[in-house]
């Protein structure tokens, strides 16, 4: 009961990368780059392991970014020409790069990482990528011309990748969706078939993570003016409870979103965030358990799985470091009182 798991990333260290920053530039050359990757990955698996987190991962320390570091791998998208676009419905811009051409995925991306990840570890191991909604959100697109079409042609190459991240060892495979609250009725148009098969014919267990961003000053402006109640998943549940993904990643600590909209999802497991992902702020265990047994009012505590509200990439290592323990801690407190 209470199978706690990390949400995705984690900080990457100062020797690796500029810390609390998102997309910020490996630091490494060539030649020692990989290494470096998977001592840091290293690094926090040892790091997840010690704070008791049961489903652990490779904290996103071998990608730049959790969709850029997916689309590198990619033919069809041209890295040097820069659209400047609105990203969450533009709650925040960024230059991204542009599809320029039937996309393909000649190699395997993060096959090899993951093999890495599974023999440093016998505990359950999650791998994330990112869904093709979000995915078509993040980049520009000058060849397929529909948003739709686009996501599709994502969903098959994700689906490759998957696969084989699955043969590779992988026991979760999750895929990173926060489009979902922005685009309400594109996720039941096209989002969801998206998704659905980007997910096929998978035997991991799939997770979709839908969360109201990282704590960065856009993602809290864009929070301060959704009001009283944070309604999104009211919208999208529903849908999603009658999809085929296994497992839903959800913000709960310290949001506005209505605590009864996890009566939405009768037939998932339920990864709930117990812990925030803001800046200088630190839960104490006490605080985590009384999140997850919130949580335990409204969904059977044998569908709950205690998790952080998005990924830690922007905090501190210490900060960080901290809410695992405290994610940890937390969820043993809550077993005891079950």
């Amino acid at each position: 009961m209470f199978t706690t798991t990390t949400v995705g990333s984690l900080p990457k260290p100062d020797w690796l990368a500029e810390p609390e920053k998102l997309w910020a530039p490996w630091r490494l050359g060539s030649d020692a780059l990989q290494a470096g990757k998977e001592r840091a990955a290293l690094e926090w698996l040892r790091e997840q392991e010690a704070a008791g987190i049961d489903v652990v991962g490779d904290g996103e320390q071998f990608r730049v970014h959790f969709v850029h570091g997916f689309l590198e791998g990619l033919e069809g998208i041209d890295w040097n020409r820069k659209t400047r676009m609105g990203i969450r419905n533009n709650r925040y811009e960024a230059e991204v790069p542009t599809v320029t051409g039937p996309l393909r995925r000649p190699a395997p991306v993060h096959v090899a990482d993951a093999a890495f990840m599974r023999t440093q570890t016998p505990r359950s191991l999650k791998i994330t990528l990112p869904g093709p909604m979000t995915i078509c959100d993040t980049l520009a697109d000058g060849y397929y011309g529909r948003r739709a079409d686009l996501a599709m042609r994502f969903a098959e190459i994700l689906n490759e990748e998957a696969r084989e991240i699955e043969a590779a060892g992988a026991d979760v495979i999750q895929f990173d969706e926060p489009a979902f609250n922005v685009f309400l009725e594109e996720v039941r148009d096209w989002g969801l078939p998206a998704l659905e098969r980007a997910m096929q014919g998978l035997k991991a267990t799939t997770v979709v993570h839908i969360c109201y961003g990282y704590g960065i000053e856009a993602n809290l402006k864009w929070k301060a003016s959704l009001g009283d109640q944070w309604r999104q998943y009211e919208t999208i549940f529903p849908w999603i409870n009658a999809s085929s993904v296994q497992q839903v990643s959800l913000e709960f600590a310290g949001s506005r979103v209505p605590h009864e909209v996890l009566r939405l999802l009768p037939d998932k497991q339920l990864l709930v965030g117990a812990v925030e992902v803001l800046p200088g702020r630190l839960e104490t265990p006490e605080e985590v358990a009384r999140n997850i047994l919130e949580a335990s009012r409204h969904v059977e505590k044998s569908r709950l799985s205690p998790c952080t509200n998005c990924g830690m990439a922007p905090l501190s290592a210490e900060l960080a470091r901290g809410k695992l323990r405290a994610l940890g801690a937390g969820a043993a407190i809550a077993r005891m009182k079950r």
